[in-house]
């Protein structure tokens, strides 16, 4: 049994209606201009992908590794000033010339 479509939904015979034909020239633009985006060609291959995603990840470690190390030795610096706590104070002063003898 053959099913045909509905006929509400055939083109008529003259074709579709202009309006139709200049969205579909529209559209055809934008896939074009978004085919040609850098994010959608890294994502064509594999290969670009793997390297970009390698790439960011290096990046990212990086990052992450100077940033804690800035913000810790902040921190140890600023504990190492405070003189009425004397645990903590001469707990960071020792880090503190351990960090010195260790230039």
């Amino acid at each position: 049994m053959m099913l045909l479509p509905p006929t509400d939904l055939l083109v008529p015979e003259s074709g579709p209606p202009p309006d139709t034909i200049a969205e579909l020239k529209a559209l055809n633009k934008e896939l074009k201009i978004l085919n040609a985006h850098r994010f959608v060609r890294v994502h064509n291959s594999v290969a670009r992908l793997i390297g970009f995603n390698f790439l960011r990840g290096l990046a990212f470690g990086l990052g992450t590794v100077l940033g804690a190390s800035v913000l810790l030795s902040l921190v140890v610096w600023s504990l190492s000033q405070i003189e009425f706590l004397p645990i903590i104070g001469e707990w960071a002063a020792e880090i503190a010339r351990q960090m010195q003898v260790s230039k």
